[in-house]
């Protein structure tokens, strides 16, 4: 147990010294520009449409309006221009961090991984022969599995404690499925990624639910200060870099922790390789050879006198 959580932090501490290398904060950017044009571009044209919308909804609702008209009794009015801008808050900020995950993961994954690779694993061999296909369709279906729990656990965001605990862990298991998954598809084959996802289960979840709460810290200054929520279009590419480096942050921890575990399984596990005979391939064996089994050659002694007693 003890050692297990010494290699996690290990590779905690190396993904921030990675995150501080002037190429992974360069690189950082690009998903940031693209995430925070559309990102900007979405909140100019739809974010007032789309709070007043959301405020009519739950004014209008029978239970939620008698609490609106409660909260506005109390707070002067002020809940109902809250309500708002925060419920749409609430609902984006989820899709920013799965954004900024798959843009991480296509645009930088493969550099990152490499980058790791390069400065600590430079004797570890690359063996994976998955296609590209299917590492899409394992982070497209680990998305649709993701928002699908989200929006069953919309009515518990209700319940204050749920709110803060349900999205981080949903969106901390999104990011161990498909982080973990990257980084094994380029260097182990089928049966070396299967095993290290099934024996390494917890401390990848682990891994992946601390990202999660990392990903979410910077929602809560608008959940703190109803002050920023009308500044929320200005702020959004902020927070966008925010949730980039967050996401850098996550492959970079997968990419040391699991290579580092691939690595030490291979120098345990003996690879058997498929031996070939005349063109043909037969069965792969590991053979030890024996110092019996070394075939000595005798050197027959030469009849011819020294040198000297030929003078």
């Amino acid at each position: 147990m003890l050692a297990g959580m010494s290699k996690v932090l290990d590779a905690f501490w190396r993904a921030i010294g990675y995150c501080l290398l002037p190429r992974v904060l360069i690189l950082s950017l690009l998903p940031v520009v693209v995430l925070g044009l559309l990102s900007a571009g979405l909140a100019w044209f739809f974010w007032e449409p789309a709070v007043a919308a959301l405020t009519t909804l739950v004014v209008e609702a029978p239970l939620l309006g008698r609490v609106t008209a409660w909260m506005d009794g109390w707070t002067g009015g002020g809940f109902h221009r809250v309500i708002g801008p925060l419920l749409l808050v609430l609902s984006v900020v989820p899709l920013l961090i799965i954004g900024a995950l798959l843009l991480v993961s296509a645009l930088m994954g493969p550099t990152i991984i490499g980058l790791v690779g390069r400065r600590r694993f430079q004797m570890l061999e690359r063996r994976g022969t998955l296609p590209w296909w299917r590492s899409l369709g394992w982070s497209l279906g680990s998305v649709l599995a993701a928002l699908a729990a989200l929006v069953l656990t919309l009515p518990l965001w209700l319940i204050p404690p749920l709110a803060l605990l349900l999205p981080p862990l949903i969106l901390g298991w999104l990011t161990c499925r498909v982080m973990a998954h990257d980084v094994l598809s380029e260097h182990a084959d089928d049966e070396e990624r299967q095993h290290l996802m099934r024996t390494l289960r917890a401390p990848l979840l682990a891994i992946g639910v601390t990202c999660g709460y990392l990903g979410a810290a910077p929602s809560l200054i608008w959940a703190v200060s109803v002050f920023t929520l009308p500044l929320a279009p200005l702020l959004l590419p902020v927070y966008v870099w925010l949730y980039t480096l967050v996401e850098v942050f996550a492959a970079l921890w997968f990419a040391h922790y699991m290579l580092a575990a691939l690595d030490e399984r291979r120098q345990v596990v003996p690879v058997s390789r498929a031996p070939r005979v005349d063109g043909e391939t037969v069965d792969a064996v590991i053979v030890t050879p024996s110092p019996a089994a070394v075939p000595v050659v005798a050197v027959p002694a030469s009849s011819s006198p020294p040198p000297s007693q030929l003078s």
